[in-house]
């Protein structure tokens, strides 16, 4: 599918707005994906990105190997998320959390509301390079109350993960990595700088978002999308439509540039990589659940 290209400005190329494709597994997931080809390299280096609601055990225990699987709730969501691991893990994500699966050489994953529970966020597939696809697996949980606020005339911001406005989190993601969870009114001006040799993925969740970057605005309806690439240090300017706040994100990364395989949920540097991850997987050698 082809996308247009609304300016080009130099090292930086703000594309037209991608709307999400409409996700349904089952009874107990719905939502909204975007895929990395959709974004002629500029989503690099995340590989997709899923904005879901999920209200009942849907996927069960599946491997990942090659990348990192990340978990960014809302604070909308309602009740807790099981989250189980070959690393061991097992234990509840609450609203506003984030879990960051570094899967490696591989890892076998399963989360699943509790009863009653609702659960809204962000699922992030995030590439590695291939020096970092065979390394052991790890992972991060940061919790709601471990991330700073940034507060300003119409907006409130979460800084889930890296740095923005000289404040950066405790916590660091295996590849560098800015995750912004944000609300903003037609009064807003919130500002992020995006980092040097890093791309940057902005989302509108709910509400219609205008943003500015390189003398340009640009508008995004709800579950659009767009992404910037090449950015140098570039100023991002995000504020809402109207009087109410609109909800959006912003995923920035720094680029890997390495060609790639994705097939489901691995990422390895070439089709035999990936056919020897799937037989390992095959073979139990990815591990298991406890």
């Amino acid at each position: 599918m082809a996308y247009q290209v609304a300016q080009q400005h130099g090292s930086i190329t703000a594309l037209a707005p991608v709307k999400g494709s409409p996700l349904s597994v089952g009874s107990g997931f719905t939502g909204v994906g975007f895929r990395h080809g959709q974004f002629y390299g500029a989503m690099d280096p995340f590989i997709m990105v899923d904005h879901y609601t999920m209200t009942a055990p849907t996927f069960g225990a599946h491997p990942h190997a090659g990348l990192s699987a990340v978990t960014v709730l809302f604070e909308d969501t309602e009740g807790k998320f099981n989250n189980r691991d070959s690393l061991g893990n097992d234990f509840d994500i609450n609203p506003g959390d984030l879990y960051w699966l570094n899967a490696g050489s591989g890892a076998v994953h399963d989360e699943a509301p509790r009863e009653g529970a609702t659960i809204h966020g962000l699922q992030v597939f995030v590439n590695l390079p291939g020096r970092m696809k065979h390394q052991a697996p790890s992972s991060l949980h940061v919790k709601r109350e471990d991330m700073p606020t940034l507060n300003g005339p119409g907006y409130r911001v979460r800084l889930v993960l890296g740095r923005s406005n000289g404040v950066e989190t405790d916590a660091a993601s295996v590849w560098p990595a800015t995750i912004l969870d944000g609300f903003a009114d037609k009064t807003s001006l919130f500002e992020h700088r995006i980092q040097t040799g890093f791309n940057a993925w902005i989302y509108s969740v709910e509400g219609d978002i205008e943003f500015h970057v390189r003398g340009e605005w640009f508008t995004l309806h709800q579950g659009e999308s767009s992404a910037i690439d090449g950015a140098e240090g570039e100023a991002l300017t995000i504020r809402g439509k109207s009087s109410s706040s609109s909800h959006f994100a912003v995923l920035s990364g720094e680029t890997i540039n390495e060609n790639f395989v994705q097939y489901g949920p691995f990422a390895m540097s070439t089709q035999q990589e990936i056919d020897e991850v799937v037989a390992r997987y095959n073979a139990g050698e990815l591990g298991s659940l406890v």
